[in-house]
């Protein structure tokens, strides 16, 4: 059985928020009906126009709480998942995310919202899991979320923000995966995925 040290994100990295922040957008009419595209592609068209960045956060605050179960898991979180539990990886998320969300008016705690929707997907505290409830944690900064892995003391972290690798006290032992499917690019010691099919094959060489 294997003792490896597994940390995952949480954000855009097991959940997936696509089609819920498109679908919300349509309906608050600030995309035209039928708009279609990335969580990235929608903040970028927001952002490009006066007041966008208020209603971004509004919508964040919207989909990151109440909206969160029209989220979707990632294709091959559940699979890789299953690897771990199998080989007896121990598995961690570690997750940048404050506990309210901004512009949201009713004050939404975004944690448990997180951790429910772990539990609706079966992801922690049933028979065949290989999460804990209690190996979930949620830090404010992206500097304390450097520290925690830091603590944990993970082979492997898993993650879409480039800019947690470049943290300077990212620990140098922890094997960096980063979940892209962006070409640009990113820290030498960090290795960009575009699936969690192949993440499971670089994790487990399988």
């Amino acid at each position: 059985m294997s003792s490896v040290r597994i940390g995952i994100d949480f954000d855009n990295t097991i959940i997936c928020y696509d089609n819920v922040f498109a679908a919300v957008a349509r309906q608050r009419g600030l995309v035209p009906e039928g708009w279609k595209g990335l969580k990235s592609d929608l903040r970028d068209h927001l952002r490009s126009r006066e007041g966008g960045e208020l209603d971004w956060q509004g919508l964040q605050g919207f989909v990151y709480g109440k909206g969160i179960g029209e989220a979707e898991l990632y294709p091959g979180v559940r699979e890789f998942l299953a690897a771990c539990k199998q080989t007896g990886a121990k598995v961690y998320i570690v997750s940048h995310k404050t506990r309210y969300g901004h512009q949201d008016p009713d004050r939404t705690d975004l944690r448990d919202a997180a951790r429910n929707w772990l539990r609706a997907a079966g992801l922690v505290d049933t028979a065949d899991a290989a999460l804990a409830a209690g190996d979930v944690y949620f830090e404010d900064t992206q500097a304390a979320k450097v520290d925690r892995l830091a603590g944990l003391k993970l082979d492997v972290f898993i993650d879409d923000l480039v800019d947690v690798f470049e943290q300077p006290h990212f620990p140098t032992t922890t094997r960096a995966i980063l979940f892209t499917r962006s070409q640009h690019p990113c820290p030498a010691r960090c290795r960009p995925i575009a699936t969690w099919r192949e993440i499971r094959r670089e994790v487990f060489a399988a």
